[in-house]
């Protein structure tokens, strides 16, 4: 067995320590062992960008040997690059990331993209009808429903970022889920992201659509907590709910249902890299069976809310597409089913979109 703790050679120059970590990280076997160095490298330098090239001739400082040996130790050990930084970039944004939370993949990304193309498709004017005067029990999740609220950016003591907006851009005064309109007759739109995780879905919505009142959702209290942190440090205002898939929302309005839930199929959890299985939580992961259960509790699901999202998204696992697109049709509330390719050509993501 190889010893996993690394050593640097001493009077390097930051160039020549970086070699010797991505030989060190490769002969561990870690995938992409220059990338994970750097990475480690700009986080324990403090730099990025051409500061980071600028400075690969001068002489590795002494002081920050120690917290680099570490670094590299644990990444040769497995752990997951964005653990020990704590950090993973995610639709250009930063998003704090700990064990409690899966590290955001850029393929999701891609759902978030068609989510709000879709959503512009719908809604031209970034918002619906109003309606009827929503009820207290509609514009607050039942408690009896066991959904609790985390406290978090959407709560009363953090600043509305939409408050230097023009009145005709910012937000309506009703609570996230009712139906109170604005002047022109429009409310805004309710988005849900189920088994936020991190936040990174739940977040970058409401950086890209700020009209909208964003909710989201996860079984994890801890996840929910870094999620809170995420819409925090993005100024962003994001209802944060405990609860099992849809249930915080019983009895809500929810116009676009986005998730990235749980796919992989119980057995296949044990082939996966170890990064992945001995470092993520395996509630993050474990989709049951086949990997389709979550799907399929949602789709159960569906008649606690007011009635069916018009929008709703999904990322899903290789080969799940049809299966997926086939639980949206058997349901019957959408006139469009779309299936979504990732960067590598595999079906990723579902859309069910109701014109």
């Amino acid at each position: 067995m190889k010893e996993s703790t690394f050593v640097m050679t001493t009077k390097q120059s930051i160039r020549e320590a970086f070699a010797e970590a991505s030989s060190f990280l490769a002969a561990h076997e870690v995938m992409e062992p220059q990338r994970n160095a750097q990475l480690l490298l700009e986080h324990v330098l403090g730099l990025s960008g051409a500061a980071y090239y600028m400075a690969l001739p001068d002489p590795f400082p002494d002081e920050r040997q120690k917290a680099w040996e570490e670094v590299i130790s644990r990444k040769a050990a497995g752990e997951p690059a964005q653990y020990i930084i704590g950090e993973q970039e995610f639709y250009g944004i930063p998003f704090q990331v700990t064990p409690a939370v899966l590290i955001p993949r850029p393929e999701t990304e891609l759902l978030v993209e068609a989510v709000l193309q879709q959503a512009a498709r719908l809604w031209p004017q970034g918002a619906a009808p109003a309606g009827r005067a929503a009820s207290a029990a509609e514009q607050e999740p039942p408690q009896e429903q066991g959904a609790g609220r985390v406290p978090g950016p959407a709560d009363a003591e953090l600043p509305d970022r939409d408050a230097a907006r023009p009145a005709a851009q910012g937000r309506a005064a009703a609570a996230p889920g009712g139906d109170a309109g604005t002047a022109d007759g429009l409310r805004p739109l309710v988005a849900a992201d189920i088994g936020t995780g991190s936040g990174a879905i739940a977040v970058t919505l409401a950086l890209h659509a700020p009209r909208w009142r964003v909710y989201a959702s996860d079984i994890s209290a801890d996840a929910l907590r870094v999620a809170a942190r995420n819409a925090e440090a993005n100024g962003v205002q994001v209802a944060f709910e405990e609860g099992n898939l849809l249930e915080p929302f019983a009895g809500r309005r929810v116009d676009i249902l986005v998730s990235n839930p749980p796919y992989i199929p119980a057995a296949d959890i044990s082939g996966l890299q170890p990064e992945v299985r001995d470092h993520e939580p395996r509630t993050a992961l474990d989709g049951g069976a086949d990997g389709l259960a979550p799907y399929r509790i949602m789709m159960q699901q569906l008649p606690l809310l007011q009635e069916p999202p018009r929008l709703i998204g999904f990322e899903l696992g290789i080969g799940q597409a049809g299966e997926v697109a086939d639980l949206l049709r058997q349901a019957g509330h959408w006139d469009e089913i779309i299936i979504i390719p990732d960067l590598a050509g595999i079906e990723r993501h579902v859309l069910g979109v109701r014109r």
